[in-house]
């Protein structure tokens, strides 16, 4: 298992003070599944390589690792790529041996730490399980240059076919520790696997060495995700922690879809709310707290509607919107008539002002009662659009739902969740309070003895 470092950089014998490792010999260190061994296989003042070596005994690995079930076979505990791909033993090796370099700390040169300089990884055998594509697409948005090729089964039997082994090289100008820190997370993201247990301080030791970088990357949910080893409520308290104001995300919704999908309620709010908005004539139209976008892409539907606008709290939730909507790739005229920004609801913003009508479709419930007349105002008395659709579920009709104990609210991050009359109540309120006049409508089957689903009120200005 080797992985290479290189700088051009002059001097590039600096690279021995970085790595706090002195490029004139040969350093080992015991690990508790082998040993690491650092050396330098060219020292110049034009070039200098440094070289991690892990060398691996799987006994050590079998008596160390946790007993994996894919590995517990008579001899796959004993003969398998462990010893020479890297992988999270890799990881564990760069932190136990270039441990202040993966902080960012030189004692020598600490001023050189901190300086982006030309830098080059060379991994000799990385399995990548996405393939080529997702290698790619995890580095090159952090500001490298990609070359790999696939190594095959075995060269002398090409029918055998490629494995999901790569040599891969990686070309920047980063600094020395967000290199290493780079390596230390998206090594075994690419394995997928990780050779020991994960539990809640994975997130921390995720965060202190991607916390910088990874709230910003396309795929941080992928990241996160097989890093933590697909455990979501680890990968959720991650993502939380980097998003602490998000409110709405695409796997934050997943439970409550799941919940509903039964009844098909996400097409059939998303219907209704169009339907409604169509018939009282309305040109521009704002989704407020839009979500991934899919009331957006049925808006964009109707040519009736010349402007479509959504705001949303999530920077996370805006991007999966954008590329829902595929704003990059449709032509400039559908391009013009929809507009993305971020925003809260409870903070007054002039960009709300000046469209026919608004949009919160579940959107109030996620709002803690205190908030919303700070809500209310916002929407109905500043912004002020002549109609207001809004929808919520009906807290009676949750019996009807398998698997919702009694008490519980259809999604964890809901504040309150309101009866009809609880509803009609509210909403008669606002109305009387902004001079509107509110209706209301249902939402799939309209249950004889708790209701429909879904409760749709729809607020029109006062004539």
């Amino acid at each position: 298992m080797l992985l290479t470092i290189t700088t051009t950089h002059s001097p590039a014998s600096d690279l021995g003070y970085l790595l706090a490792k002195n490029p004139s010999r040969v350093q080992s260190f015991e690990l508790a599944f082998g040993k690491a061994h650092v050396y330098y296989p060219e020292v110049s003042e034009e070039r200098c390589t440094a070289a991690l070596l892990l060398d691996l005994d799987p006994l050590d690995l079998v008596r160390s690792a946790r007993r994996n079930a894919k590995h517990d076979g008579l001899l796959t505990q004993y003969v398998n790529d462990r010893p020479y791909v890297a992988s999270s033993l890799m990881s564990v090796a760069m932190g136990r041996v270039f441990g202040s370099a993966l902080g960012g700390r030189c004692r020598e040169r600490p001023e050189l730490a901190n300086t982006p300089i030309p830098l080059q990884a060379f991994i000799a055998a990385l399995p990548v399980r996405g393939g080529e594509t997702l290698l790619r697409a995890l580095f090159e948005p952090l500001g490298y240059a990609v070359e790999t090729t696939r190594v095959p089964l075995d060269p002398h039997f090409p029918d055998w076919g490629e494995s999901a082994i790569h040599q891969v090289t990686l070309r920047g100008e980063l600094r020395l520790s967000e290199l290493l820190g780079h390596l230390y997370v998206l090594i075994p993201v690419l394995d997928d696997e990780k050779h020991y247990w994960v539990g809640d301080e994975e997130v921390d030791k995720l965060l202190s060495k991607a916390g910088e970088w990874l709230k910003d990357h396309p795929l941080r949910e992928t990241i996160a995700g097989r890093y933590l080893k697909r455990q979501r409520h680890l990968t959720r308290a991650a993502l939380a922690r980097l998003e602490p104001d998000a409110e709405t995300a695409e796997e934050a919704d997943a439970p409550e879809e799941r919940l509903e999908a039964k009844v098909s309620l996400n097409e059939a709010r998303i219907a209704s709310v169009v339907a409604a908005v169509e018939a009282r004539g309305a040109k521009r139209v704002l989704d407020l707290g839009c979500g991934e976008g899919k009331l957006l892409r049925a808006l964009l539907k109707v040519r009736a509607f010349e402007r479509v606008a959504g705001m949303e709290v999530s920077p996370r939730a805006l991007e999966h919107a954008a590329r829902r909507l595929r704003l990059d790739d449709v032509p400039a005229r559908r391009r013009e008539r929809i507009s993305l920004f971020q925003g809260s609801l409870t903070y007054r913003d002039a960009r709300l002002e000046g469209y026919d009508a608004a949009c919160l479709v579940e959107v109030i419930e996620h709002v803690d009662p205190s908030r919303l007349p700070a809500l209310e105002r916002v929407v109905f008395e500043f912004a002020r659009p002549r109609t207001v659709v809004v929808t919520t579920p009906n807290a009676e009709h949750n019996v009807r739902f398998e698997g919702l104990t009694e008490g519980a609210f259809r999604h964890a991050d809901h504040r309150f969740e309101w009866t009809r009359e609880e509803f009609a109540r509210w909403a008669e309120a606002v109305a009387e309070r902004n001079g509107y006049t509110v209706d209301f409508e249902s939402i799939g089957a309209d249950d004889p003895e708790v209701g429909p689903p879904t409760q749709m009120a729809i607020f029109e200005v006062a004539s």
